[in-house]
């Protein structure tokens, strides 16, 4: 079961192999916006930029986008600001924005296309004009192997301020793309480009299928003029005025619903059953407010087996709604110590009976968890936590921890996990909007750990984090081509380093 079925329907209906490419171009087409935007920004931050250098290098972009200047010209003055500059150095600042900031902007519509042309076979790469620092980072994490843009010359491991040519821009991307046809047997009438701008217009007329995304006017026009098909994904990109006030009320709804439950308490004196009431008030006004919809699949496992080790994979803040939406009653949890520092909201937490931990000390976070252990053997209740620990900046799914497996073993339940497709479609890692949209959930059955010991628990945890990867598609098997592996290329042929 996995989300965007309709974006991806034409993919399924085509052939396996890598005969078909599938060719993206990065910069508002994989992601929303532009990546040297963000490079341009935290090197601002950073002190990386003079003001005469930052002037120099707006007044470069400002001439290219009124045609005054070529794209090799651009690229070749915005070099000279990165020589002398350590290959090494620029590319760890280069995947240190992508987590940070490039990562929340990848469109999921975007990232399942790649996906589906990957489970195709297909040979897929990013065809950019963009540098490798700026689009490798997304690549790998994407799954990408084939990256082919802009190489900047190095020699002895520094910048030389020049540009290797051809650039990969406009008939540059149809000579990227042909060397695939002479590497790997890529037939171009077959294959798709997917482009949001009028620049590839060389490279969407060379393929058999061209796929304007997100497009500008002038691309926009020559589609409906030539009847390409046409989709434009709206989940990233600007700040819509519904989704702020949404954003802002959501936390407030989770005040509000603990409110609502005080009068409960006061008259039955059961702050058991005002948590319940609570927690069911969060759950349906916080995905109202969100625009959440929720696919769940094997929904009955959430109540076959009470109490239990609830575990979640984390990839955004609407988890928690997701998790109340799911369990409804009777439920505790973990969260980090931070969050006893959020106003009110950290007392509302701990009010609820969520112990907060620090996670960057294992012991004082197994003392405090210990009161978990009672909650489930004594009340019946169930813990609800993420083994992750944190949120990852993309999907890919993190290493997971032992606590929630000492947790289960300790109170004799089983655990029950809990596999969430795609809320970072909701709100990326990073992002305070949340954007209304559907989220598929799988939950498995639950798993009997009485059976368990300390001395076989790191393979109990690798097995679960395996059902995980398996029902996430980003296990080996499932993810990778059917195409042979080839090493990561680019543009040039060679002469880019010495």
């Amino acid at each position: 079961m996995l989300p965007h079925q309709d974006i991806v329907a034409e993919i399924s209906r085509l052939p396996d192999g890598p005969q078909i490419g599938a060719f993206f171009d990065f910069d508002g087409t994989v992601i929303s916006g532009y990546s040297a935007f963000a490079f341009i920004e935290e090197q601002i931050k950073r002190g990386h930029l003079s003001p005469r250098e930052l002037v120099e290098l707006v007044g470069a972009m400002a001439s290219f986008g009124l045609g005054k200047m070529g794209f090799s010209a651009m690229m070749l003055g915005m070099a000279q600001f990165l020589r002398g500059v350590r290959e090494d150095s620029y590319a760890a600042f280069g995947r240190e924005l992508f987590e940070s900031h490039i990562a929340r902007q990848i469109y999921p519509e975007s990232r399942a296309l790649v996906d589906a042309h990957l489970r195709k076979g297909h040979t897929v790469a990013i065809i950019s004009s963009a540098t490798p620092y700026q689009v490798e980072p997304a690549a790998h994490d994407l799954n990408i192997e084939h990256v082919l843009c802009t190489q900047l010359e190095v020699k002895k491991g520094s910048f030389t301020g020049a540009v290797i040519r051809p650039t990969c821009f406009g008939p540059g991307k149809v000579t990227a793309a042909e060397s695939l046809v002479e590497k790997f047997g890529v037939d171009l009438d077959q294959s798709f480009f997917y482009s949001d701008s009028d620049d590839d217009i060389q490279l969407l007329e060379r393929v058999g299928n061209p796929r304007p995304l997100n497009p500008n006017k002038k691309l926009l026009a020559i589609a409906e003029n030539r009847g390409w098909p046409v989709r434009r994904f709206g989940s990233r990109g600007q700040t819509q005025v519904s989704n702020l006030i949404r954003s802002l009320l959501v936390p407030a709804s989770l005040v509000g619903s603990f409110l609502a439950g005080l009068p409960i308490l006061a008259l039955t004196g059961s702050r058991r059953d005002a948590l319940n009431f609570s927690v069911s008030v969060f759950a349906d006004t916080a995905s109202a407010l969100i625009g959440l919809n929720l696919k769940v699949k094997g929904e009955q496992h959430l109540w076959s087996h009470r109490p239990a080790v609830f575990i979640f994979n984390h990839q955004s803040n609407v988890d928690m709604v997701i998790i109340a939406r799911l369990l409804r009653r009777d439920i505790t949890g973990v969260g980090k110590r931070e969050i006893r520092d959020m106003p009110v909201i950290g007392r509302v937490m701990e009010a609820a009976g969520v112990v907060l931990i620090d996670r960057r000390n294992s012991a004082s976070a197994i003392e405090a968890m210990k009161p978990l252990v009672d909650a489930m053997r004594v009340e019946g209740k169930s813990v609800c936590l993420s083994p992750e620990g944190t949120r990852a900046p993309t999907i890919r799914l993190a290493d997971f921890k032992k606590g929630a497996f000492h947790l289960a073993m300790q109170a004799g339940v089983p655990i029950v996990p809990i596999v969430i497709q795609n809320s970072g479609d909701v709100q990326p890692k990073g992002d305070f909007l949340y954007h209304p949209g559907t989220v598929e959930v799988e939950v498995l059955p639950p798993i009997d750990t009485s059976k368990w010991s300390a001395a076989t628990i790191d393979k109990h945890v690798a097995d679960v984090r395996a059902m995980y990867l398996r029902v996430l598609e980003q296990d080996p098997e499932s993810r990778k081509p059917r195409a042979s592996k080839a090493v990561l290329t680019d543009v040039s042929a060679g002469g880019a380093r010495e």
